[in-house]
């Protein structure tokens, strides 16, 4: 395997990429938007030169993958891949429509593959017309930095398919865990409840912001809170996996809180917006949303 498509140059896609390009793969990174692809590219390089200041890698290897980096807002490139990893929206529809332009123009022998951190795996691979080669990736934000991958096989998927995907986390350097493809998954099936449930805390008045978080990270020692993650990775994300979970189970457990919908209704979401659970601040600074005192009252 040597060339990898990434489609979607957000923080996902971007960090997809980046990953890809420093295991010693061809990239090329596909959005809809020069404007995004262009920031992307320089949000690569920034984070490459930061490793090289830390001497984490030569400056020589630097320059070698970003050399290794080509951006598009074709698809037809597509045909060049050997695996085409999907990193676009949260949503079903825009997936599904993804994957089968795809299909039109990559090689049959491509493995196709997801980031989707919650829709069914077996649902996308209905519209690809080699459902065996289909898989899920999820990775975790920022992915250069986080060690998991999860992999998630859909009922079509084959051992193949399986063992290729593993095999390329590997080459990433991540530690691989394999799912069913079942709601959520494994890693989310558990955390985005919790979060969930530290969002209607904060709604019930029972913490602050900061309570809640730093409860999270001195009481059960984990790097980040609650509220702080889900703002890094996108609140519309943490709706997105909730509203499947409530859809594909039934159960009403999984029910987005009411505060969760309005961040997302008021587009509050998090660092992608400046604003979420926190402010950000261009100097890299951040505090709770004094916004959300009042209707918090």
């Amino acid at each position: 395997m040597k060339t990898v498509f990434v489609i979607g140059s957000g923080a996902m896609g971007s960090g997809i990429a980046q990953n890809c390009l420093t295991a010693g793969y061809k990239v090329i990174l596909r959005d809809i938007s020069e404007v995004q692809l262009s920031k992307a590219a320089q949000g690569i390089e920034k984070s490459l030169a930061r490793q090289v200041s830390k001497e984490r890698m030569t400056s020589a290897d630097k320059d070698a993958a970003l050399a290794r980096l080509t951006t598009t807002t074709s698809l037809l490139q597509v045909s060049e891949a050997d695996m085409i990893i999907e990193a676009a929206s949260e949503k079903k529809d825009i997936k599904k429509a993804i994957f089968a332009e795809i299909c039109k123009l990559c090689r049959q022998d491509a493995i196709l593959t997801t980031n989707t951190s919650s829709i069914s795996i077996t649902e996308i691979a209905g519209v690809v017309s080699n459902p065996s080669r289909f898989i899920g990736t999820h990775f975790f934000n920022p992915v250069p930095v986080m060690k998991l991958l999860e992999v998630v096989r859909g009922l079509t998927t084959s051992d193949e398919t399986v063992s290729i995907a593993v095999a390329f986390g590997k080459t990433l350097g991540k530690e691989i865990i394999v799912s069913k493809d079942n709601p959520a998954f494994i890693v989310n099936r558990m955390l985005d409840p919790m979060i969930n449930e530290a969002i209607s805390l904060l709604e019930a008045g029972i913490g602050s912001v900061d309570d809640i978080d730093r409860g999270m990270r001195f009481g059960l020692n984990h790097p980040m809170g609650p509220l702080e993650l889900i703002d890094m990775a996108g609140i519309d994300i943490e709706l997105a996996v909730m509203e499947v979970l409530l859809a594909e189970t039934g159960d009403p457990k999984y029910r987005p809180s009411n505060l969760l919908k309005n961040m997302v209704r008021a587009n509050l979401l998090g660092k992608k917006t400046g604003k979420g659970f926190y402010i950000y601040h261009e100097d890299g600074s951040k505090e709770p949303n004094p916004e959300l005192l009042g209707y918090l009252k």
